[in-house]
């Protein structure tokens, strides 16, 4: 069959069209298999496969899935700063779904990490969205160009687990549209996502698989999304209010079609509308078939897990280094201490679990590679109190050691999807063996694993090295071997804060909410927007990562490239004799501005692996949006004139050079009437000038004469023009009279 003799909605009957818009089964589209429409496999992600055993019977075993390469989540993947590596990893992923016949894998998943205590943290990318948006993309792209669909998850506003099937999320437009919704709007617009599934929760009082402005305005209307919307499994409530507002598919199926039959009949559903829905579906289909139609398909185990190892290597951010502890020599004596080196944590709990193809530990990878070490497992997972003789057996491997390897970090017990974490904290008897082991040996590196931020401050004085390993995925072991001996240096920088403690995040004051609802209170100040803008100390911030080469970021350059626009370009040069990698990170900071805004924002960052001694020179774009935020006045974009600082750094708080560039600004402006009050009438380009000769006039006898003084100019410019009876009296009435209407004869 051509593309061309691809069955179309005009072929189907109303049944037939209304069927589309409902699952078949937990992992199946709804085919119309007799006009030619397959139902294929949809089915998890987001960091790798996992297609469930028991298909058949839509069952969902989380722990009983085909064999899949279990790439590092995204807390791990996000922290490469590398979106060519997050399209590398896409690819693989794309190659495994057309082998397990899977035409659509959910995710990546790009919620904001708005409280670090969010359970589901690991699968999402980062506190920025331009960080999140930006790497997601090439995820997207990667697993697209071998013929296989992706759904962005989870749109929108889904940043707690606690109440997430039904909690309303109370967020201001600004905050929408400068935090939640950018990842989703970039992705959509570079990548084009076959799919997109919606959140469970409302957003401002309307659920999102109801919410037509979210589904339609915003995302098809404004954005040029092209694909379905599907519901997250058990989200979609009404299915004729979800099928109007824009959702396309129902997941998994309720089993009621005729409902959305009747609605049709009825009038509740105008035709064209449901054409839509039932059209989009087929055109995935489509999209699908040339991928589900290979026979006999089997991807490269060894280059996949080859792909795992890099991606995982990239995700190792190195936290402290005192001393020059790492790398650790290979003729070191080494003992390594701690459960998590021999049964690694290496993926999050819930619908993302993965079966890996292969994998590997530390201790077996020191193993493979002949390296002998001591070893003491320190602590059990469980919460039963520490075994004393667990402590005497870590504290004795200590001893005789050049360096001692602690693996901490939290259990899966401790953060998966379904629940929030309720503290920042590890638990408190691996530090109290780090506390025993670092008084019996100095040289502590410690190599944490968990899939969101812990505390550090509090333990870190004991130890010369932290390593933040995340969760590495299958290939977790061979990786953090590498790091740890020098066979790669770390190049890995925090997609997301590590704050002092959690009572310092802006969040808190409304986590996780009351009585079914949580008000997003911090606006638009998440994460480092809050603690840069504020002068909060942070463990570490924003960006930042160490290395085991040294870099020069030489030679920044900021220029102007048209009203709003800049360019910005620097040299980076490998200044040691040891290959690595460093990402050049650009903030834009604005001057004054009409509302509150950050500090500074990422805009740009590009990741530049250098030779030692290798010199590259890096550009970075800045195009309107770059220096815009979202006006609820005007309920769109908005560039103020001014000047605005470009910073260039490694970290959000290491900046090494800075630019300034003076912005034309968009023009924008809104109508005066007579609630304007006079300061917005003196700064507008057409009220301005009427203002100023309202003052001539005023000097001449020809209108009241306005008061000059700083105090009556404080009340005057806070004041709606139809209030200036107030300071003028009676003669107010013809200073109104005289504004209006000489701004109506300009504009007409």
């Amino acid at each position: 069959m051509s593309e061309n003799t691809y069955p179309n909605v005009n072929d189907l009957t109303l049944e037939e069209k209304a069927s589309l818009t409902s699952g078949g089964d937990a992992w199946h589209l709804q085919g119309v298999e007799h006009k030619g429409i397959p139902g294929y496999m949809i089915t998890d992600g987001p960091h790798g496969l996992r297609k469930a055993n028991a298909v058949s019977t839509g069952e969902t075993d989380l722990n009983d899935s085909v064999p899949a390469t279990c790439f590092p989540p995204a807390a791990g993947l996000s922290s490469a700063w590398n979106p060519d590596l997050a399209f590398q990893v896409g690819e693989a992923m794309g190659e495994e779904c057309i082998q397990e016949k899977v035409a659509v894998i959910l995710g990546p998943g790009v919620n904001i990490k708005r409280n670090p205590l969010g359970g589901r943290c690991f699968e999402y990318w980062s506190e920025d969205p331009f960080l999140a948006g930006h790497e997601a993309a090439g995820l997207v792209k990667g697993v697209q160009s071998k013929g296989v669909g992706t759904s962005l998850k989870h749109f929108a506003v889904n940043n707690q687990e606690t109440d997430r099937l039904r909690v309303d999320a109370r967020v201001s437009q600004r905050a929408l549209r400068e935090i939640y919704f950018p990842a989703f709007e970039h992705i959509v617009k570079d990548a084009q996502p076959w799919t997109i599934m919606c959140s469970y929760n409302k957003i401002n009082g309307v659920h999102s698989s109801q919410n037509r402005w979210l589904l339609t305005d915003v995302l098809r209307d404004e954005w040029g999304f092209k694909g379905i919307v599907m519901s997250d499994w058990g989200a979609a409530h009404d299915r004729v209010a979800s099928l109007n507002a824009g959702l396309n598919l129902e997941m998994p199926p309720s089993y009621t079609d005729d409902q959305i039959v009747y609605a049709a009949r009825d009038g509740r559903i105008q035709p064209e509308q449901l054409d839509r829905m039932a059209q989009g579906m087929i055109d995935l289909v489509n999209k699908s078939r040339a991928a589900m139609s290979i026979e006999g398909y089997r991807f490269d185990v060894d280059a996949h897990d080859d792909i795992a190892r890099q991606a995982a290597v990239e995700s190792i951010v190195m936290l402290k280094n005192d001393d020059a502890v790492l790398p650790v020599a290979a003729d070191a004596k080494v003992a390594v201490i701690g459960e998590f080196a021999r049964s690694p944590r290496y993926q999050g709990g819930g619908s993302s679990h993965i079966m890996p193809t292969k994998m590997t530990g530390f201790l077996d990878t020191l193993e493979e590679r002949g390296i002998d070490a001591a070893f003491a497992p320190g602590f059990t997972f469980a919460d039963e109190p520490q075994d004393p003789a667990l402590t005497a057996e870590a504290v004795d491997a200590a001893k005789g050691a050049d360096v001692v390897l602690l693996f901490l970090g939290l259990p899966e017990a401790a953060e998966s999807e379904g629940f929030d974490r309720e503290s920042l904290d590890i638990p408190a008897k691996q530090i109290d063996l780090l506390k025993e082991v670092a008084a019996a040996n100095a040289n502590v590196v410690v190599v944490l694993s968990n899939g969101s931020v812990v505390s550090v401050a509090p333990w870190r004085d004991h130890a010369k090295g932290i390593l933040e390993t995340w969760l590495l995925g299958q290939c977790g072991g061979p990786a953090m071997a590498d790091v740890i001996f020098g066979v790669q240096s770390p190049s890995g920088k925090l997609s997301q804060t590590i704050p002092m403690d959690i009572l310092d995040d802006p969040s808190m004051l409304n986590w996780p909410g009351e009585e079914g609802h949580v008000d997003y209170g911090e606006g638009v100040f998440v994460g480092y927007r809050y603690y840069d803008t504020y002068g909060k100390e942070v463990a570490y911030p924003f960006g930042y990562g160490l290395s085991y080469a040294s870099f020069e970021i030489a030679d920044v350059t900021v220029a102007k490239t048209g009203a709003n626009t800049a360019s910005v370009t620097a040299t980076v040069t490998n200044t040691s004799d040891v290959d690595g990698a460093e990402v050049v990170q650009v903030y834009v900071a604005p001057g004054k501005a009409d509302v509150a805004r950050p500090k500074h924002e990422l805009k740009g960052f590009v990741k530049v692996f250098l030779k030692a001694g290798e010199s590259k020179t890096v550009t970075v774009d800045l195009d309107d949006r770059a220096f815009a935020y979202w006006s609820e006045k005007f309920n769109d974009w908005h560039v103020e004139s001014g000047e605005y600082m470009v910073e260039v750094g490694v970290s959000s708080r290491d900046i090494v050079a800075t630019g300034v560039v003076d912005l034309d600004g968009d023009g924008k402006s809104l109508p005066l009437d007579e609630w304007s009050t006079f300061g917005e009438w003196k700064a507008d380009p057409i009220g301005g000038p009427i203002v100023a000769e309202m003052y001539v006039k005023g000097e001449s006898g020809e209108l009241p004469a306005l008061p000059k003084n700083d105090m009556m100019d404080m009340f005057l410019n806070s004041m709606p023009i139809n209030s200036l009876t107030t300071l003028l009296g009676e003669t107010g009435k013809k200073s109104t009279a005289f504004l209006l209407d000489e701004y109506a004869k300009a504009t007409a």
